[in-house]
């Protein structure tokens, strides 16, 4: 009797999805609430006039006429602690575990797609209730097909916005915001990019995370000034900075471990060190404007200088980023399929799937940074 052929793997993992999208009301609705809290302590605080933004703008001290843009403040609040708690589970999955540990790896990576989903949806909100705002004010009385126009470029368009720091930290924001939806959402077409090629492309998520943080420090008015909450903000980077270092220094894949012996081997090797030595002075950064709480931040009562970094340096930056991650798809696409130690060609591994989507187990090939 011939057995079945076997069939082939769909191009959309849409078992995983309907998975995650089942938790994700939970985690969403978790979003959803905090977010609300965070709008009520944004609006107290202006209605007592204790908000840091009304030194920067002392025309929104009308609360209730500003909602709107306080719920922009707010989504983007939650949005950057979502963004933290989804990196943190990304980093600890793809780190060999500790003995003891509350949450398995496979756990961990369901819930990191998880939050990964409910991040770029509470950014996209943030981006509308600017959106709503902009219309709201409407200030150059523009007819409303014009007004949704322009509304539309400066909200959503990189580059768009034209004035002040938000021409720098809105298109940080947009760049994370656009980035972060192909390398989060690609997870579940694994079968059609190939897992090594997710798995490489993947890791430029921390980027999406380094410009959210960079965007809030620029744009946040709440954290505008130096003081202690720019302060925690900052030492909240820490545990992240730190994690990812023990990631780089003890990854889950045999492969990526580097030893003495490596180091003799070529470029390769010696830019893996590089990478170290550079995610450990980021740590000591972190440190130091953590204990100092200086970085730059603006000083209430002074005119702030120029601006260190402009939309040009922005854009070339962006065009470095995705020219590296294009040769990085390049290069492993072109490998295509890998040689097995006894020198036969062989495709990439499946992946044995669980409840939850790929399964940890004995197979550390998923892994999600």
């Amino acid at each position: 009797m011939m057995s079945s052929p076997l069939r082939p793997r769909p191009r959309f993992d849409r078992r995983t999805l309907r998975a995650d999208l089942r938790t994700l009301l939970i985690d969403s609705t978790a979003a959803l609430m905090v977010t609300a809290v965070i709008f009520v302590i944004l609006y107290r605080r202006i209605d007592h006039g204790t908000s840091a933004t009304l030194e920067v703008m002392p025309y929104l001290a009308d609360a209730r006429t500003y909602w709107l843009y306080w719920a922009c403040q707010a989504f983007g609040w939650s949005a950057m602690l979502w963004a933290w708690i989804t990196v943190m589970l990304g980093l600890s999955r793809s780190t060999r575990p500790v003995s003891r540990s509350p949450l398995s790896h496979a756990r961990m990576e369901h819930w990191h797609r998880v939050a990964s989903i409910t991040t770029i949806g509470l950014m996209f909100a943030h981006a509308l209730a600017f959106f709503l705002e902009l219309l709201r004010q409407n200030e150059d009385g523009l007819s409303w097909g014009r007004l949704v126009w322009s509304a539309f470029v400066d909200v959503f368009v990189p580059g768009g916005y034209a004035t002040g720091t938000g021409q720098v930290a809105i298109l940080l924001g947009l760049i994370a915001l656009y980035l972060a939806i192909p390398l989060s959402l690609s997870f579940y077409l694994r079968a059609w990019t190939g897992s090594r090629l997710w798995r490489v492309l993947h890791r430029f998520v921390i980027l999406v995370y380094v410009l959210s943080v960079w965007h809030t420090l620029l744009y946040g008015t709440n954290v505008w000034f130096d003081g202690w909450f720019r302060t925690i903000v900052w030492g909240l980077q820490l545990p992240v900075a730190l994690l990812f270092l023990a990631r780089l220094l003890a990854p889950l894949r045999r492969e990526e471990r580097l030893t003495r012996a490596d180091l003799g081997g070529g470029v390769g090797p010696l830019s893996r060190l590089g990478g170290r030595l550079s995610v450990a002075a980021g740590v000591v950064v972190i440190l130091l404007v953590t204990v100092s709480g200086r970085d730059g931040g603006r000083t209430p009562g002074q005119e702030s200088g120029d601006m260190l970094v402009t939309q040009p340096m922005v854009w070339g930056g962006l065009a470095v980023v995705l020219t590296v991650m294009g040769a990085v798809a390049l290069a492993v696409r072109s490998g295509g399929e890998r040689v097995s130690r006894g020198g036969r060609i062989e495709p990439e591994s499946r992946v044995r799937q669980g409840p939850l989507g790929p399964a940890s187990g004995r197979d550390d090939s998923e892994h999600p940074l």
